[in-house]
């Protein structure tokens, strides 16, 4: 009977070295465990955007309230009742009445006073008429003594506020003077000009210069 032989050692491991393949057979690879800080990290991502969230909403809701009270100011009283903003027929009758009112009352010649002084009382009214009335003697002095013509022409004129009793007239002018003898000279004015509306036809009660 033969007795069997010992296992061969392996030279340079010896009995106590463990296969390489052997070592920590159930540990996950390193790539797959999740990084410590992680967690921390995302946390920190989700304050930023939560503030950028709320800063737009802030914006949003500021937006909207402006909105809305611009829309309630459009939609007021004062603005539904200023015909103004809807009525053209109206708008442009008032331009034409009050335009050709100050083109009467501010062109004269002199020998033709008493005719511009007639169509002022006619069309002006309230504290214009008793203005016109108080500088117009002057006017008609001067007129005689320096052989003076005044031509006013409107430029344009718009409305800005208009109802069923009053207007508000912003109006731009172009008067020519003229001397016996010298040439003519041209000057711009800028008025700002209130008109009633009496028995039919738009008077002028205020003439401010602006």
């Amino acid at each position: 009977m033969r007795t069997p032989l010992p296992a061969p050692r392996h030279p340079a491991t010896g009995d106590d070295a463990a296969p390489a393949s052997a070592a920590a057979p159930d540990a996950p690879p390193a790539s797959d465990a999740p990084p410590p800080h992680a967690p921390s990290g995302r946390r920190r991502t989700s304050r930023p955007r939560t503030a950028v969230a709320l800063v737009l909403v802030l914006a949003l809701l500021g937006c909207g309230a402006g909105l809305l009270v611009r829309a309630r100011q459009l939609t007021g009283a004062p603005a539904l009742h200023n015909r103004a903003l809807t009525d053209t027929e109206a708008t442009s009758r008032v331009v034409d009445e009050v335009g050709g009112a100050l083109a009467r009352v501010f062109s004269y010649g002199p020998g033709d006073t008493a005719t511009t002084r007639q169509a002022a009382r006619r069309l002006l009214a309230g504290r214009a008429a008793r203005q016109y009335e108080a500088l117009f003697g002057q006017v008609e002095q001067r007129a005689a003594q320096q052989r003076l013509t005044l031509t006013t022409h409107v430029v344009r004129a718009g409305v800005t506020r208009l109802d069923d009793r009053g207007a508000q007239l912003l109006v731009f002018l172009d008067q020519v003077a003229q001397r016996a003898g010298k040439p003519a000279t041209t000057v711009a004015a800028q008025l700002s000009v209130t008109a009633e509306l009496h028995e039919g036809r738009w008077r002028i009660v205020d003439i401010r210069s602006r």
